[in-house]
């Protein structure tokens, strides 16, 4: 395991984790995580997949974990930024130091959003989604909904006003995230056009380009992933990706429990065969 900081074209650092395996099969995942989770949680993922053969790797988006700064009063990130700028990081050292590896990338709810913001996703062969969807309002189950329209409604335009951030973890919702980061996740819940209205910010992307195979995780008692969601995202966002959707079970959980994150701790470590299986 090597912790590397890579240098994004606007100077902010990003700190990147890299598991190379003893028995290299010539393989490459790299994991894009979701919405205030750091690299960390993925860590036994990418360990499994380096004891697979595979070379792993994680990374913190800024404002995250170890790229996070020393104040998060008024340091400006976006969730399309996480797309353009800090996923063309990794991306570009990738294609400098693994040529020859056939690449995959995993995209963790926002982490798959942000796919088709960076020029360079042409050079996945597959992708694989977890937990990922169109989050508007109006996708998902009624208790959920009403809960994000209070939180992202109220919450997040109060406490980023008053902290200059949001302040993510004093409601569940992990670590606390860059203002423009919170209001990119509030334009996903609240706006209709979710995930779409995002990408109509960026000058240029790349989404509809796409046409790999997409192979789409979502659990059975994920509060947050509807059906509706994911037909959303795939039919807006990226039309000519070819889906395959796999639905896990609690049952199929040793420990009974999987929901928006759990899927990636080593408790679950019997499901990862499944990716591993698809790749």
């Amino acid at each position: 395991m090597q912790q590397l900081f890579l240098k994004t074209s606007d100077h902010n650092l990003i700190s990147v984790t890299v598991f190379e395996p003893q028995n290299p099969n010539g393989k490459l995942l790299l994991i894009n995580s979701a919405t205030g989770v750091k690299q960390q949680i993925y860590f036994s993922f990418a360990k499994y997949f380096a004891e697979n053969g595979f070379t792993a790797i994680t990374y913190d988006y800024r404002g995250i974990g170890d790229s996070k700064p020393k104040k998060m009063n008024g340091f400006h990130a976006t969730m399309r930024i996480w797309g353009t700028d800090d996923f063309k990081t990794v991306t570009d050292f990738i294609k400098k130091n693994y040529q020859n590896h056939q690449k995959f990338c995993l995209g963790h709810s926002v982490g798959a959003l942000i796919i088709g913001m960076n020029e360079d996703a042409h050079i996945f062969d597959k992708f694989i989604f977890v937990a990922t969807q169109d989050a508007y309002i109006g996708n998902l189950k009624a208790n959920i909904a009403a809960s994000a329209v209070l939180g992202f409604g109220i919450a997040v335009p109060l406490t980023t006003k008053f902290f200059g951030y949001f302040p993510a973890h004093r409601f569940g919702l992990g670590e606390s995230l860059p203002k423009g980061v919170a209001y990119d996740w509030r334009t996903l819940i609240l706006n209709r056009k979710s995930t779409s209205r995002l990408y109509e910010k960026i000058a240029t992307h790349f989404s509809k380009d796409l046409k790999q195979e997409t192979f789409i995780i979502h659990a059975e008692d994920d509060p947050w992933v509807t059906m509706k969601g994911m037909e959303n995202l795939m039919n807006n966002v990226y039309p000519h990706l070819k889906k395959t959707y796999r639905e896990i079970t609690v049952s199929d959980s040793e420990k009974g429990e999987i929901g928006h994150i759990n899927f990636f701790r080593s408790f679950n470590k019997s499901l990862w065969k499944i990716v591993l299986n698809e790749l």
